[in-house]
């Protein structure tokens, strides 16, 4: 029996049914993917909104608050406004303020040694919240430093001029983020220039060794009816080619504002203070004269006698300018202790480190000397 031949350009039922089928699953696909193309430009999911639009819009997001750093006392009731630390340090990190009834909120709180009372009943009465770290500041070393009975394990963080303090107090010079030309040669009317304000003891070592200097080379003096800091004149300064920055007491890392502001408008200081390998820490070595490389004033009066009368050798000491920057500081009363605040505010954020000093005499910058009291918990 022979078999029937089938046409094959002749489509079968159930080929039908198949292409159907795939025509219809394939215009289903592409409705949908242009439905969701629709809706989705529509909500703004997928295509970004112009930039104008997305100027003005503006998501919910959690946003950290500043820590709150409470003053408990003003340091020598010299109040600043309490944005300063913005405007003349651009430090922003905290929030401060002097309100003691957010003391349970605040992250830090900071202590003036000299407001302390001896019974240390002027301080908080309320138990210190967990996360609360006790700031001490003190800025005078220790011969001029109050001891205070009871106050050990008190303080987290001591706040002074030591290197080895939880937070230094110090002016920095910065560096320079494009190496700067030589500095040409500032105008000078003074060789020898002295800042003297009547709170400065006659028999203080800065002070007895300017009156020995003077008997063998003229120093034009300056001074008032107030302290150094507030005495302090740029402008008188920079008239001179020489400043003598002289601290009252000898200690280590004990250096303060009067090497800053020579350095600031571009005259050399002439320093008596702690060893020159102490200030080294902190400034070039060429920045500035010691007293200690001299055998006495007289030979340092001779010393500055020559460089006066020699630019190549005067212009040295003006070398480190094109690496660094020293800058004015505040020079107002009530700012007095602005570094010092501000400085705790910057380190607030960056550091959460807890200990507790358990012994405030051998905290650093106190009478007693040593860093060996700071221990952690």
């Amino acid at each position: 029996m022979a078999l029937k031949e089938t046409n094959p350009s002749k489509p079968t039922v159930t080929g039908c049914l198949q292409l159907l089928c795939g025509v219809i699953f394939t215009l289903g696909t592409l409705l949908t993917l242009y439905i969701t193309f629709i809706k989705s430009t529509l909500n703004g999911n997928c295509i970004p909104l112009p930039s104008d639009a997305n100027r003005h819009y503006n998501p919910v997001q959690k946003v950290a608050k500043k820590p709150l750093i409470l003053i408990w006392f003003w340091p020598e009731d010299l109040k600043f406004d309490l944005d300063d630390c913005k405007k003349h340090l651009n430090i922003d990190g905290c929030r401060l303020t002097d309100d003691r009834s957010l003391y349970l909120k605040a992250k830090e709180v900071i202590f003036f040694h000299d407001a302390i009372k001896d019974d240390l009943s002027n301080l908080p009465r309320l138990r210190r919240p967990a996360f609360q770290r006790w700031i001490w500041l003190n800025l005078q070393p220790p011969a001029n430093t109050r001891r205070i009975e009871g106050a050990d394990n008190l303080f987290n963080l001591s706040l002074n001029f030591r290197k080895d303090a939880d937070i230094q107090v110090r002016w920095d010079l910065t560096y320079n983020k494009i190496l700067g030309k030589a500095p040409s040669l500032p105008k000078k009317e003074h060789v020898v220039c002295y800042i003297k304000g009547d709170k400065v003891a006659d028999n203080s070592t800065g002070h007895s060794y300017y009156k020995e200097l003077a008997k063998h080379i003229d120093i034009k003096v300056f001074g008032g009816s107030l302290s150094w800091f507030q005495n302090t004149n740029f402008d008188a300064i920079c008239s001179c080619k020489f400043q003598l920055a002289f601290e009252d007491l000898i200690y280590r890392d004990y250096i303060t504002e009067k090497l800053n502001g020579p350095l600031a408008v571009g005259t050399v200081p002439v320093v008596l203070g702690p060893p020159r390998l102490n200030y080294e820490d902190f400034v070039p070595g060429d920045s500035f004269v010691h007293v200690n490389d001299f055998p006495n004033a007289s030979s340092l009066a001779d010393f500055l006698k020559r460089v006066d009368t020699d630019d190549t050798a005067y212009s040295r000491y003006f070398l480190w300018r094109q690496y660094f920057s020293a800058h004015r500081h505040p020079v107002t009363d009530n700012h007095k202790y602005l570094k010092a605040i501000c400085s705790a505010c910057d380190f607030s954020v960056r550091n959460r480190d807890y200990r507790v000093i358990r012994h405030l005499h051998k905290c650093p910058g106190t009478a007693g000397g040593g860093g060996g009291g700071i221990s952690g918990t």
